[in-house]
């Protein structure tokens, strides 16, 4: 069966959709294609076919120019299943529906909660675009064929609206991110990965840097999604603690989550966090070190049932500095913690048990 998953913003080696996804398919015999807009060219990658658009600037020639491109690239591969990944390509979910096609979209965050957490728009403007997103969202997933979410809770907000839909969590692929590093020989160390952003606690992270007891330094892995934000965050006194990563390799990753002591998830409790189940706190579980996380319900539940970490106001950077000195100072209780954390992705949080769910998901087809 063939099958072309498309996305108009993210890049082609995406780890959900192209580590995860596609190369489970391929693995169960499925003729994969993945539609990109990056302008690095076309690639064959383990029988993986990768077809890239062309790379416009701009968030509005992305809207507009991208997904015209992508559909076109869509229809000449003439593919049995199409698998979208981006709120932009819902129109082309759409029409490609009236071609007969089988479509899936692929919820990785719940977009109208989304956007009401946007810092830099009104409130006002914020609601009504979100209620206008969700009409249409509404819409268009009860014409599709499938509805695949990344959480639980987005899978229950969409069983009303389309009765085939299932949750392929994000969780990580058990030993990826395993360095088997001996916690005596761990840095006094904590990391953060993923994008960087004021709702996802920078400033308070950066903030609690200057207020532990002992001095610990901050592995900053990814990128400001707010350059005003960054600017800001590098005058904090505790950005002195900072070692500031950018983008790295999953090789890299995992050697930086070797050497830490704690990984840090402390998101603000804005709409679309409360409910999320961020991929990079499986990952921390994964490699074997304890998390840091927000105090939301469903959070605590996830890090205090399994005793795999500690979870803080994240709006407070005190008892994020409090949390990090008592890792730092309990290391045979931290390495307890880690250890657990490991212990619960091996046997219920990782990819083995999600990618068994997409191929289930796929032969409804």
């Amino acid at each position: 069966m063939k099958v072309a998953h498309l996305t108009s913003a993210h890049p082609r080696y995406d780890i959900r959709i192209f580590h995860k996804e596609c190369r489970t398919l391929v693995d169960h015999g499925y003729d994969v294609s993945l539609i990109v807009a990056d302008g690095k060219g076309n690639e064959l990658v383990d029988s993986l076919s990768i077809v890239d658009t062309r790379l416009l600037q701009g968030r509005l020639n992305r809207i507009f120019r991208t997904t015209r491109y992508v559909y076109k690239k869509a229809l000449d591969i003439n593919a049995d299943i199409y698998h979208l990944h981006d709120p932009d390509l819902l129109p082309i979910g759409f029409k490609l529906k009236k071609q007969g096609k089988v479509v899936i979209f692929d919820a990785h965050e719940d977009v109208p909660l989304q956007l009401l957490s946007k810092p830099y728009l009104h409130p006002v403007f914020l609601r009504i675009i979100s209620l206008l997103f969700s009409v249409y969202e509404r819409f268009v997933f009860s014409k599709l064929d499938g509805v695949i979410t990344a959480t639980p809770f987005i899978r229950d907000k969409y069983l009303s609206i389309n009765p085939t839909v299932t949750d392929i969590n994000n969780y990580p692929m058990i030993g990826e991110l395993d360095a088997n590093v001996p916690w005596e020989n761990k840095k006094n160390e904590i990391c953060y990965v993923g994008g960087i952003a004021y709702t996802r606690g920078i400033m308070e992270v950066v903030t609690s840097l200057g207020l532990l007891k002992i001095p610990v330094r901050l592995n900053l892995v990814g990128e400001f999604s707010e350059t005003a934000v960054e600017k800001e965050v590098k005058k904090l006194s505790g950005w002195s603690s900072v070692n500031s990563c950018g983008q790295l390799g999953r090789s890299e990753v995992r050697e930086v989550l070797g050497r830490s002591m704690a990984g840090l998830v402390t998101y603000h409790p804005c709409p679309n966090h409360v409910d999320a189940r961020p991929n990079k706190m499986f990952e921390y579980m994964s490699s074997g070190i304890p998390v840091i996380a927000s105090n939301s319900p469903l959070w605590r539940d996830l890090i205090e049932g399994n005793d795999c970490g500690i979870c803080v106001d994240p709006l407070q950077p005190q008892a994020i500095a409090d949390a990090i000195n008592f890792i730092i100072n309990n290391p045979e209780r931290a390495k307890q913690m880690g250890r657990n954390g490991q212990q619960a992705v091996y046997t219920r949080y990782n990819w083995d048990v999600e990618g068994k769910k997409l191929i289930e998901f796929y032969k409804k087809f």
